[in-house]
């Protein structure tokens, strides 16, 4: 048995989705999210896509490997909940949520949960999508130093400058 914890410097790299249609999840990934091509494997026959913000190799994988025009999965059943992409601050949040706006894409609800601010919407397979900020550490934990747990709603125009 082992008992000693994971690595605190390991984070989650990317996710790889199966997606329908992939000139469909390009145009969001890239075009509504902002986030840059890195690889196309059509160019070598191979149904996949990588993206990524900065120069990153890719923090998000699309593919068509067993899904090419398939339908989302049902309600109800396992699987990915959402993806999120964290934002360095609240300018940058806002800005993201100005960009889907400028796109026409819809965005489902904003929620501050104390520690974090969240937009949460789907990509065109249903995908659940959450784009947020985290608020500085001493906001995660109240003056009992119990961790801050909250979904209160807003409307997620707020973030947008003013």
């Amino acid at each position: 048995m082992h008992d000693e914890p994971i690595h605190p410097a390991v984070r989650v790299g990317h996710i790889h989705l199966r997606v329908a249609d992939l000139d469909r999840a390009v145009a969001f990934y890239r075009d509504a999210l902002g986030f840059g091509v890195s690889a196309d494997g059509r160019e070598a026959g191979v149904p996949a896509v990588f993206l990524a913000a900065g120069d990153y190799h890719h923090h998000v994988g699309l593919n068509t490997f067993e899904s090419a025009g398939a339908s989302p999965p049902p309600s109800g059943h396992t699987g990915l909940y959402h993806a999120a992409f964290l934002y360095p601050d609240r300018r940058e949040l806002g800005r993201a949520v100005q960009r889907l706006l400028d796109h026409a894409y819809p965005i489902d609800h904003a929620t501050d949960h104390g520690g974090t601010v969240s937009v949460y919407l789907a990509d065109p397979d249903g995908n659940g999508i959450e784009l947020y900020y985290d608020r500085p550490r001493a906001d995660w934990v109240d003056a009992d130093g119990r961790p801050v747990i909250k979904a209160d709603r807003f409307d997620f125009l707020e973030l947008l400058p003013s």
